[in-house]
C-alpha cells in the first residue's frame, strides 16, 4: 500500500519562499507520475504542478507559472514543490498524488499560510 507524507508547510510572509517535501514508500516510485494539489477553504482542490513518472515533462498551473517549480528525487523517492514569490492567494493545504495506471495515492496535506 502506497504512502504518500509532505512536510514543510508553515506561515510565510508573502514574497516570502518554501519547499514543500513529499517522502514515498510502498510503491515503485519511477513508474508512478507525481503531482501537488492544493485546496483553499471553501474552494475546490485543483492541480498545481505535475512531474512525469521520468521526471523529463512538467505542467503547471497558470496561477503558479514562473514561481513553483516542482521536481523529484528518485533515490530518495521524493517529490518536492519550490514556492518563490508566495502571495496570499497560494494560502491553501497543499497536497502530494502519485498516479500510475489505475492506481492512485495521496498524502494527507501539508498547510500553506501566506500572510503579514
Amino acid at each position: 500500500q502506497g504512502q504518500l507524507v509532505e512536510s514543510g508547510g508553515g506561515l510565510v510572509q508573502p514574497g516570502g519562499s518554501l519547499r514543500l517535501s513529499c517522502a514515498t514508500s510502498g510503491f515503485t516510485f519511477t513508474n508512478y507520475a507525481m503531482s501537488w494539489y492544493r485546496q483553499a477553504p471553501g474552494k475546490e482542490r485543483d492541480l498545481v504542478a505535475a512531474i512525469s513518472s521520468a521526471g523529463g515533462s512538467t505542467n503547471y498551473a497558470d496561477s503558479v507559472k514562473g514561481r513553483f517549480t516542482i521536481s523529484r528525487d528518485t533515490a530518495k523517492k521524493t517529490v518536492y514543490l519550490q514556492m518563490n514569490s508566495l502571495k496570499p492567494e497560494d494560502t491553501a493545504v497543499y497536497y502530494c498524488k502519485a498516479e500510475y495506471a489505475w492506481m492512485v495515492y495521496w498524502g494527507k496535506g501539508t498547510l500553506v499560510t501566506v500572510s503579514s
